[in-house]
């Protein structure tokens, strides 16, 4: 019995993780088309995108106290059904005013979900006792690769936005509220791991530093390649106006490939080694983007970003949770993940203005360094992750099933 609820709670964390990534992708890659439904001048529209993880940041940090209060299951229940109602009055609005709520409540309800995803994501894989995070995030990535393919054919096809919107939200909330009736909150960790009982606030800022910095500068590289990766392609390196649409959806696979073959890699070799492989890869990937000759050469370096990049940020999950158990147990472990998530937004906000002014005061070739940089010092903080995606000691079995079936929610 316990075993199957875990495996159910699994499944549909798993498929919460893709509805997310579905919502996310049709809302950043048909920007130019709420642009135009709602005409926001190009002076207006960056604080109208920089709301959105602004908001998102807010929204995170209230999860965290919430979370004291109710289980991290029910907070996502209700999370997701308003990210994609929202989503849905993005594409409806009627003017700047409607868009504008409806872009507020879309980040604030992305940051509890975000928060609350990742709660359940990490205190499963505690209670797993091995590596299941970077499949997580490996739906997340293919519900992108769905959701941007759907926004694909939207343009294409010339349809407003409600009409691209409408039956994805129809098809895929009655399906995320079925779902959440397994999802389950596994509060306690493995016999022989610290922590357990505490209240989760004693978690010194300190401690996370290191993963909040991985956390940001994984992110920083995330939007530079989402951001810039088709104009330098186009700008620097010469290709044609539909070549520079490749990358990012040969980085999308990159990034779906290397989750879903991470927590092998991690079972196998340990987190410490996947997360320096990542990081060099990335660096690997920045450096030959940087140095490109060509168009393909450049493609060469992407595949690389996205096979580097992806595992960083479920790892850096993993980590901050199982030290915020250690710390202060399950509602440590919660906190931990809702104060490193907020970094995710950090990094997201920081890494295009960053390239755009290094590559306007010296080159978008030297650009390319900065997050090549960033990306590398990762390797410094890998001893951080030590301990985490394996086996967590000795009755792994008989704690597992103690941890679900006693404090389990079905919610």
């Amino acid at each position: 019995m316990t075993d199957t609820r875990m495996r159910q709670g699994r499944a549909a964390l798993a498929f919460s993780f893709l509805v997310q990534g579905v919502a996310f992708a049709l809302l950043v890659t048909r920007i130019p088309a709420i642009q135009d439904r709602y005409g926001i001048s190009d002076a207006l529209l960056p604080a109208f995108l920089a709301a959105v993880p602004v908001l998102a940041g807010v929204g995170s940090v209230v999860t965290e106290r919430v979370v004291r209060r109710v289980a991290p299951s029910l907070v996502l229940r209700w999370a997701q059904p308003v990210v994609l109602l929202a989503l849905l009055a993005v594409g409806v609005g009627q003017g700047m005013v409607q868009v504008a709520l409806a872009l507020a409540v879309f980040g604030l309800a992305v940051g509890a979900l975000d928060a609350s995803m990742n709660m359940l994501g990490v205190s499963l894989q505690r209670a797993y006792g091995r590596s299941i995070m970077l499949g997580f995030h490996a739906a997340y990535s293919l519900g992108g690769i769905a959701g941007a393919s759907l926004a694909w054919l939207g343009a294409h096809g010339g349809w407003a936005l409600g009409v691209s919107y409408a039956p994805v939200v129809g098809v895929l909330l009655p399906l995320a509220l079925v779902g959440s009736r397994w999802y389950v909150d596994a509060a306690a960790g493995p016999v022989g791991e610290a922590g357990g009982t505490g209240s989760g606030r004693g978690v010194a800022f300190a401690v996370l530093l290191p993963f909040c910095l991985v956390m940001s500068f994984a992110y920083i590289g995330d939007s530079t390649v989402s951001n810039w990766s088709a104009k330098y392609l186009q700008d620097v390196l010469g290709s044609s106006e539909q070549t520079a649409t490749v990358p990012y959806n040969v980085y999308m696979v990159m990034t779906l490939l290397g989750r879903t073959l991470g927590d092998l890699g991690v079972r196998r070799f340990g987190a410490v080694a996947v997360v320096r492989a990542g990081a060099v890869l990335a660096a690997a990937g920045f450096a030959l983007v940087a140095g490109a000759p060509g168009v393909a050469a450049g493609m060469a370096g992407f595949t690389l970003l996205g096979l580097g990049l992806c595992v960083l940020v479920p790892q850096t999950f993993a980590a901050a949770g199982r030290i915020g158990f250690e710390k202060g147990g399950p509602a440590g472990s919660d906190a931990a993940v809702a104060r490193l998530n907020v970094f995710n937004y950090v990094g997201f906000l920081v890494g295009s203005p960053l390239v755009g002014v290094v590559g306007d005061a010296w080159s978008y070739r030297g650009a390319m360094l900065v997050p090549m940089v960033l990306v590398l010092v990762t390797v410094g903080y890998a001893r951080s992750f030590e301990g985490t995606g394996g086996r967590y000691g000795d009755g792994h079995e008989r704690a597992r099933a103690a941890d679900v079936g006693r404090d389990g929610h079905r919610l």
